[in-house]
């Protein structure tokens, strides 16, 4: 796998077309070198100097791209690790928002769940059956599940109201009847005395009535 199959940015590849483009500048230079080898004393051909101070100049200016090209690179990797440190953050944050959202769905399962489970006291409740109560409130009819058991719960309350106070005027009469029946106890007990004490005091009289006849 080369460098070509690797790297894909367009500006990336740019870079490396230039390294490539110093890289080849350099061999023809060193190629051109082994041509025209320099000896103490000696200088090279004013044709040669020539060459080589052009192919030298070609090679600066590829060296010159190649740096400002690497530059921008450097500049552009630091910018895409500073923007990716930011999205990782976000992803970060989100992820731990998510997190969080899944513990709270999860609670608030519970707590319905919880909530679906409990046993509460009006399931307990003698409520009349639904067919019943509808036939005593047809009007009702049409209402949905949660709205139908409150108004059995209130009916059953009102029914209970109701019984209760017939109860408490029973008590009140029962009590009444209690009463009168201890009062007429009381009566008849005095009538008892006082009729005790009319036959006492009607002895001395029926021994006379025994005497004269």
């Amino acid at each position: 796998m080369t460098a070509d199959d690797i790297v894909t940015d367009p500006f990336l590849r740019s870079v490396l077309v230039k390294a490539d483009e110093a890289r080849k500048q350099c061999i023809v230079l060193l190629e051109l070198l082994d041509k025209h080898p320099r000896t103490p004393g000696s200088p090279p051909p004013r044709e040669v100097e020539i060459e080589l101070s052009k192919q030298q100049q070609l090679l600066n200016s590829y060296l010159i791209q190649v740096r400002n090209l690497n530059r921008r690179a450097i500049f552009s990797t630091r910018q895409t690790k500073q923007a990716t440190a930011e999205a990782r953050h976000e992803i970060d944050t989100l992820h731990l928002q998510l997190q969080n959202l899944y513990y709270e769905q999860r609670h608030l399962r519970g707590e319905i769940g919880a909530c679906e489970g409990y046993d509460h006291k009006y399931q307990q409740l003698p409520l009349i059956p639904v067919e019943e109560f509808l036939r005593k409130f047809p009007e009702r009819k049409d209402d949905d599940e949660n709205a139908l058991m409150i108004a059995r719960i209130e009916h059953e309350h009102a029914e209970r109201q109701a019984l209760e106070e017939k109860r408490q005027g029973l008590l009140k009469k029962k009590q009444g009847l209690i009463a009168e029946n201890k009062k007429r106890k009381e009566d008849l007990a005095n009538l008892d005395k006082d009729l005790e004490k009319f036959i006492d005091a009607a002895k001395p009289i029926m021994k006379t009535f025994e005497k004269e006849y």
